[in-house]
Protein backbone atom coordinates (compact mmCIF):
# COMPACT_ATOMS: atom_id res chain seq x y z
CA UNK A 1 0.00 0.00 0.00
CA UNK A 2 1.49 3.07 -0.88
CA UNK A 3 1.56 5.82 1.53
CA UNK A 4 0.78 9.25 0.51
CA UNK A 5 1.47 12.69 1.65
CA UNK A 6 0.30 16.25 0.18
CA UNK A 7 -2.97 15.14 -1.47
CA UNK A 8 -4.65 17.54 -3.46
CA UNK A 9 -8.13 18.51 -3.81
CA UNK A 10 -9.99 20.61 -6.24
CA UNK A 11 -13.28 21.13 -7.61
CA UNK A 12 -13.93 18.70 -10.95
CA UNK A 13 -14.42 20.60 -14.37
CA UNK A 14 -15.88 18.43 -17.74
CA UNK A 15 -12.60 17.55 -18.69
CA UNK A 16 -12.40 15.08 -15.17
CA UNK A 17 -14.63 12.76 -16.39
CA UNK A 18 -12.92 10.00 -17.36
CA UNK A 19 -10.57 10.60 -13.91
CA UNK A 20 -14.21 10.14 -11.99
CA UNK A 21 -15.20 6.98 -13.98
CA UNK A 22 -12.55 5.58 -13.45
CA UNK A 23 -11.75 6.10 -9.58
CA UNK A 24 -15.36 5.01 -9.54
CA UNK A 25 -14.83 1.84 -11.23
CA UNK A 26 -11.60 0.98 -9.66
CA UNK A 27 -13.35 1.32 -5.75
CA UNK A 28 -16.37 -0.22 -5.95
CA UNK A 29 -14.51 -3.05 -8.34
CA UNK A 30 -18.13 -2.67 -10.63
CA UNK A 31 -19.85 0.04 -12.64
CA UNK A 32 -22.89 0.77 -10.81
CA UNK A 33 -21.33 3.54 -9.25
CA UNK A 34 -19.67 4.97 -11.91
CA UNK A 35 -22.65 4.99 -14.01
CA UNK A 36 -24.96 6.55 -10.50
CA UNK A 37 -21.77 9.55 -10.91
CA UNK A 38 -22.29 10.09 -14.56
CA UNK A 39 -26.11 10.41 -14.16
CA UNK A 40 -26.11 12.65 -10.98
CA UNK A 41 -23.50 15.25 -12.19
CA UNK A 42 -25.82 15.44 -16.17
CA UNK A 43 -29.11 15.94 -13.50
CA UNK A 44 -30.22 19.41 -13.38
CA UNK A 45 -32.22 18.52 -10.23
CA UNK A 46 -29.19 17.87 -8.52
CA UNK A 47 -27.75 21.25 -8.46
CA UNK A 48 -25.62 22.74 -7.14
CA UNK A 49 -23.85 20.71 -6.30
CA UNK A 50 -19.84 19.83 -5.41
CA UNK A 51 -17.86 17.31 -7.01
CA UNK A 52 -14.26 16.80 -5.79
CA UNK A 53 -10.89 15.18 -6.96
CA UNK A 54 -8.51 14.01 -4.96
CA UNK A 55 -4.52 13.98 -6.33
CA UNK A 56 -1.51 12.49 -5.40
CA UNK A 57 1.76 13.59 -7.50
CA UNK A 58 -0.80 14.40 -10.42
CA UNK A 59 -2.63 11.33 -10.21
CA UNK A 60 -6.68 11.51 -9.57
CA UNK A 61 -6.68 9.18 -6.50
CA UNK A 62 -10.21 10.02 -4.90
CA UNK A 63 -13.74 11.47 -5.82
CA UNK A 64 -16.61 12.47 -3.61
CA UNK A 65 -20.24 13.86 -5.03
CA UNK A 66 -22.44 16.03 -2.71
CA UNK A 67 -25.97 16.42 -4.67
CA UNK A 68 -29.59 18.55 -3.79
CA UNK A 69 -31.68 17.07 -1.61
CA UNK A 70 -34.80 18.44 -0.78
CA UNK A 71 -38.26 17.97 1.12
CA UNK A 72 -40.83 16.08 0.15
CA UNK A 73 -44.10 17.51 -0.69
CA UNK A 74 -43.07 20.80 1.34
CA UNK A 75 -43.01 24.44 0.26
CA UNK A 76 -40.13 25.47 2.14
CA UNK A 77 -36.71 24.01 0.76
CA UNK A 78 -33.38 25.09 2.66
CA UNK A 79 -30.38 24.11 0.58
CA UNK A 80 -30.13 20.79 1.69
CA UNK A 81 -27.04 17.89 0.02
CA UNK A 82 -26.83 14.37 0.25
CA UNK A 83 -22.88 12.75 -0.24
CA UNK A 84 -23.05 9.73 -2.93
CA UNK A 85 -20.91 8.75 -4.18
CA UNK A 86 -17.00 8.79 -1.93
CA UNK A 87 -14.40 6.30 -3.71
CA UNK A 88 -10.90 6.20 -3.79
CA UNK A 89 -8.85 4.02 -5.46
CA UNK A 90 -8.14 0.69 -3.38
CA UNK A 91 -4.35 1.42 -3.67
CA UNK A 92 -4.63 4.68 -1.57
CA UNK A 93 -7.44 3.52 0.61
CA UNK A 94 -7.49 3.87 4.66
CA UNK A 95 -4.72 6.69 4.49
CA UNK A 96 -7.02 9.54 5.09
CA UNK A 97 -8.21 10.77 1.48
CA UNK A 98 -12.10 9.77 2.12
CA UNK A 99 -11.86 11.84 5.14
CA UNK A 100 -10.22 14.67 3.26
CA UNK A 101 -12.72 14.67 0.41
CA UNK A 102 -15.45 14.74 3.12
CA UNK A 103 -14.28 17.72 5.00
CA UNK A 104 -13.61 19.75 1.67
CA UNK A 105 -16.99 18.58 0.66
CA UNK A 106 -18.78 20.21 3.24
CA UNK A 107 -16.33 23.35 3.61
CA UNK A 108 -17.47 23.79 -0.13
CA UNK A 109 -21.02 23.04 0.77
CA UNK A 110 -21.23 25.42 3.49
CA UNK A 111 -19.69 28.31 0.88
CA UNK A 112 -23.04 27.43 -0.84
CA UNK A 113 -25.12 28.32 2.07
CA UNK A 114 -26.61 24.15 2.50
CA UNK A 115 -27.84 23.53 5.88
CA UNK A 116 -28.00 19.93 6.18
CA UNK A 117 -25.51 17.02 5.01
CA UNK A 118 -27.16 13.45 4.23
CA UNK A 119 -25.19 10.23 3.52
CA UNK A 120 -26.17 6.57 3.39
CA UNK A 121 -23.22 4.70 4.50
CA UNK A 122 -20.60 2.53 6.92
CA UNK A 123 -22.15 3.35 10.25
CA UNK A 124 -18.67 2.92 11.66
CA UNK A 125 -17.09 5.76 9.00
CA UNK A 126 -19.22 8.78 8.87
CA UNK A 127 -19.74 9.68 12.38
CA UNK A 128 -15.89 10.34 12.24
CA UNK A 129 -16.67 13.29 10.11
CA UNK A 130 -19.60 14.62 12.23
CA UNK A 131 -22.67 12.47 10.87
CA UNK A 132 -25.25 11.81 13.44
CA UNK A 133 -26.42 8.03 12.81
CA UNK A 134 -30.41 7.44 12.53
CA UNK A 135 -31.30 10.98 10.86
CA UNK A 136 -35.00 9.42 10.71
CA UNK A 137 -34.98 9.57 14.21
CA UNK A 138 -33.70 13.34 13.82
CA UNK A 139 -36.99 13.89 11.58
CA UNK A 140 -35.43 13.13 8.42
CA UNK A 141 -36.55 10.05 6.69
CA UNK A 142 -35.11 8.54 4.36
CA UNK A 143 -36.80 8.86 0.84
CA UNK A 144 -37.24 4.79 0.73
CA UNK A 145 -37.70 2.57 3.72
CA UNK A 146 -34.64 1.47 5.66
CA UNK A 147 -35.12 -1.56 7.75
CA UNK A 148 -34.67 -0.86 11.07
CA UNK A 149 -31.53 -3.07 11.83
CA UNK A 150 -29.75 -0.24 9.18
CA UNK A 151 -31.32 3.08 10.09
CA UNK A 152 -27.75 3.95 11.81
CA UNK A 153 -26.40 3.93 8.35
CA UNK A 154 -28.94 6.95 7.01
CA UNK A 155 -27.23 9.74 8.59
CA UNK A 156 -27.06 13.56 9.07
CA UNK A 157 -24.83 16.31 9.87
CA UNK A 158 -25.94 20.02 10.03
CA UNK A 159 -23.17 22.04 8.44
CA UNK A 160 -25.20 25.50 9.30
CA UNK A 161 -25.36 26.86 13.02
CA UNK A 162 -29.19 26.47 12.10
CA UNK A 163 -29.10 22.98 10.46
CA UNK A 164 -31.38 21.42 13.08
CA UNK A 165 -33.44 24.36 13.37
CA UNK A 166 -35.18 24.24 9.85
CA UNK A 167 -38.44 22.10 9.02
CA UNK A 168 -38.30 19.05 9.57
CA UNK A 169 -39.63 16.10 7.25
CA UNK A 170 -39.11 13.37 4.92
CA UNK A 171 -36.17 13.50 2.22
CA UNK A 172 -36.22 13.83 -1.63
CA UNK A 173 -33.02 13.59 -3.97
CA UNK A 174 -32.87 14.83 -6.82
CA UNK A 175 -34.20 13.07 -9.80
CA UNK A 176 -31.62 10.52 -10.46
CA UNK A 177 -30.47 9.36 -7.12
CA UNK A 178 -34.32 9.08 -5.69
CA UNK A 179 -35.03 6.11 -7.78
CA UNK A 180 -36.02 2.74 -5.43
CA UNK A 181 -32.96 1.08 -7.07
CA UNK A 182 -30.16 2.70 -4.96
CA UNK A 183 -31.58 2.44 -2.01
CA UNK A 184 -31.67 -1.57 -1.38
CA UNK A 185 -28.52 -3.10 -0.92
CA UNK A 186 -29.49 -5.85 -4.29
CA UNK A 187 -25.65 -7.45 -5.65
CA UNK A 188 -27.49 -9.01 -8.48
CA UNK A 189 -27.73 -4.91 -9.57
CA UNK A 190 -23.74 -4.59 -9.84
Amino acid sequence: MKQVKDIQIRETNTNDFDDIMAIEKQAFGYDKEAQLAADLLADKTAEPIVSLLAFYQGEAVGHILFTRTYFDKQEAQPMMHILAPLAVKPEYQRQGIGGMLIEAGIEKLREKASTLVFVLGHADYYPKYGFLPDAARLGYPAPYPIAEEYSDYWMVQAIDPKGFEIEKGKIRCCDELNKPEHWRDDESDR
